[in-house]
């Protein structure tokens, strides 16, 4: 992988900031994929099959039931998606209400742009149920919109959750910037038309497009977010 260097913490006269940054969640905002692993390899488990990372990591950035069609049929669960989503939810809540694992660098960045008042929005698609244990473990007022996979009818790698995003904010998706972490989140938010700040975590993100792939989000900072507006 060839990451970028993060930008400098101190923006030059002249810089400009995004009108949105819409964050995903699970990997870029909260280190929650752990959660997901463990929850999906004991759910496999229960019915007497092995869930392995090759078969987790097909899943990073899916939608919630087409995870669970995936997980019923590799993993020979008997169990309706709609289930599924539930048990893994359930488990997944009660871990980040022990514990929010946030991603280096995340809440820093997430403080700077609530301190120049650039509005944020959570799109995840992860459940409302979930997003609200997240956003609870933030001070208030950190997201002024959440777009949730039960919110939306088509998922990731489709453009309707940062699409909803950007329309709930007020804001052109074009003038936002998207942080993200998965193949398919990324190839949401570009298909939006939103610039995205690709972390990698873990899955590699190829090079292409209206995305900048970078290591970490320590460093970044709002003007350095707003830089990736004139990249195309």
């Amino acid at each position: 992988m060839t990451a970028e260097p993060a930008p400098s913490p101190l923006p030059s006269v002249g810089e400009v900031l995004p009108a949105a940054v819409l964050w995903d969640m699970d990997g870029t905002l909260v280190d929650t994929e752990p959660y997901w692993i463990e929850c999906e390899r004991r759910l496999v488990a229960e019915y007497g099959h092995v869930w392995t990372d090759e078969d987790a990591h097909a899943l990073v950035g899916s939608s919630l039931l087409v995870s669970a069609a995936y997980i019923r049929d590799r993993g020979r669960v008997p169990l309706e998606p709609a289930e599924i989503v539930e048990r893994l939810l359930a488990g997944v809540i009660e871990e980040v209400r022990r514990h929010v694992p946030f991603r280096p660098g995340a809440l820093e960045l997430l403080e700077a742009l609530v301190g120049l008042g650039v509005p944020c929005a959570l799109v995840t698609m992860s459940y409302r149920s979930l997003a609200g244990a997240v956003v609870d473990a933030l001070p208030p007022g950190r997201f002024g919109v959440v777009v949730a996979g039960d919110d939306v009818t088509n998922g990731k790698p489709h453009p309707e959750p940062y699409l909803t995003a950007a329309a709930r904010l007020g804001v052109p998706p074009e003038a936002c910037v998207a942080i993200e972490d998965s193949p398919t989140g990324v190839a949401s938010a570009v298909a939006a038309g939103v610039p995205t700040l690709a972390v990698e975590h873990l899955l590699p993100i190829a090079p292409g497009p209206r995305r900048t792939v970078v290591a970490t989000l320590e460093g970044w900072t709002p003007a350095g977010l707003g830089a990736l507006l004139d990249r195309g």
